[in-house]
């Protein structure tokens, strides 16, 4: 049944739904089912919708290498239609009742060992911890000239600090005539921190970084 009209608020929910599961459209790297999306959008995706945006800043952030995505384009209803799990299902918690007796009637001491058994279960639930969704990113900083200092951009990066983010390992990479970028890791808190900011922040170091790229994009 696919997203329904993506220039409608419902289809944008469907997305953000599916895509809080899911990286991308389809599989584990981006694809024409990325691109068909994408293009399918009548804009960038409110930011109430925090999976879909993340999705949405993560494929523009490709520009023209969208057209290179692996895969064949197919009608945009055929995407979103797998099965998932999402938030909006239902909890069968908040309906089974683990602790009912099989019998109509209880006696009054049945009916306090039931009620001891649910404040159990309720209090082991509420300890549980919350599953915080997280994403690793490979993030390409290109300098201006082969004259660039890459240590003190490596080191102005990591002076970039925010609630929900880590940064990793980095390399220097050779692209041409002497010039290498800066590939460095990070994980984030897909809740906290947007590619959207760490490209601003990045960018601000505009007399060493001439442009900031998500080479890689993974959920955790």
């Amino acid at each position: 049944m696919g997203f329904g009209d993506l220039k409608n608020r419902s289809g944008l929910e469907a997305l953000n739904t599916y895509l809080e599961h899911n990286s991308y459209i389809e599989g584990y790297v981006p694809s024409q089912g990325d691109t068909v999306v994408y293009e399918a959008l009548s804009g960038v995706p409110p930011s109430d919708l925090p999976h879909a945006l993340r999705w949405y800043n993560h494929i523009t952030s490709f520009g023209s290498e969208k057209a290179k995505f692996p895969g064949a384009k197919k009608d945009l209803q055929s995407y979103g239609a797998g099965p998932a799990t999402n938030g909006t299902a239902k909890n069968v918690d908040d309906d089974f009742d683990l602790f009912g007796s099989d019998s109509e009637e209880e006696t009054e001491e049945e009916r306090k060992r039931k009620e001891e058994r649910e404040q159990a279960y309720k209090a082991k639930k509420a300890t549980k911890k919350a599953v915080i969704a997280k994403s690793s990113l490979l993030i390409d900083v290109k300098p201006w000239d082969d004259e660039t200092d890459m240590k003190e951009v490596e080191r102005l990066v990591r002076t970039i600090e925010a609630d929900g983010l880590v940064w990793g390992a980095a390399k220097l990479i050779p692209l041409a005539y002497g010039i290498k970028k800066l590939q460095i890791s990070c994980v984030i808190e897909d809740d906290k921190i947007s590619t959207d900011f760490l490209e601003e922040e990045i960018t601000k170091f505009e007399d060493l970084v001439q442009s900031m790229d998500i080479a890689a994009f993974n959920k955790i």
